[in-house]
């Protein structure tokens, strides 16, 4: 399995260099021992308070993308304090992967607190991407409702399956005609392939609204 070795002190005293290299000889042995295939070796000299670390968040980009399976670290300390600890068990867990303690002499110990925050920002994920997927279907329901059939508008699709990205304001226009709000109008894109936000339909049917006042007035 793939790791990445992670050492951290808090200040850039002299003193704390022999702390550091001390945990990298450590981090080095117990990966040998267990087997783990190093892919990077990341030190760095901040607090661990601070949650925006860029050597931590460059270790946490290799469990994200699958690149690594475990962030090996001395003990809970080196990884955070507080709730940057917590704020980063979380994502850690979210991508699947998991924190390595040598201090545990594996997966990295957390107290029963610690465990249903965990919990309730997992249920919590859970409830919002829920809410999002039914927020879709009611918007393309009312759409389809209300007479729409995008079988007849969409023609900017690839092979004939998914949209691409870049929606035809006509589209935007046709939505906003049977009274949806921009929200809705942006679901309801989302439902049929589009990435878009409810910003950025506003944005483009106002920019719409303006070149047409505009073309108005010219003529």
């Amino acid at each position: 399995m793939n790791a990445v070795i992670y050492a951290r002190v808090s200040t850039e005293h002299d003193s704390q260099q022999s702390s550091l290299s001390r945990q990298l000889d450590e981090l080095n042995k117990y990966c040998n021992n267990k087997n783990y295939n190093v892919i990077k070796v990341i030190e760095e000299k901040v607090s661990g308070f601070e949650q925006i670390r860029e050597g931590l968040l460059l270790a946490m980009e290799k469990i994200k993308t699958g690149q690594a399976q475990f962030l090996i670290v001395q003990d809970e300390s080196r990884l955070g304090r507080g709730t940057a600890k917590i704020a980063i068990l979380h994502q850690i867990n979210k991508w699947g992967g998991k924190v390595i303690s040598l201090e545990n002499d594996g997966p990295l110990e957390i107290t029963e607190m610690e465990g249903m925050v965990l919990e309730i920002l997992a249920l919590v994920e859970e409830y919002q991407r829920r809410l999002t997927n039914a927020k879709i279907k009611r918007g393309v329901q009312r759409a389809l409702d209300k007479g729409y059939d995008p079988s007849k508008n969409f023609g900017n699709t690839i092979g004939g399956g998914r949209p691409e990205k870049e929606v035809p304001i006509e589209e935007i226009v046709r939505l906003k005609g049977l009274n949806l709000t921009f929200a809705e109008i942006a679901a309801t894109l989302k439902g049929f392939g589009y990435d878009i936000s409810k910003a950025t339909v506003h944005r483009r049917y106002q920019k719409y609204k303006e070149q047409n006042n505009e073309d108005s007035l010219d003529s």
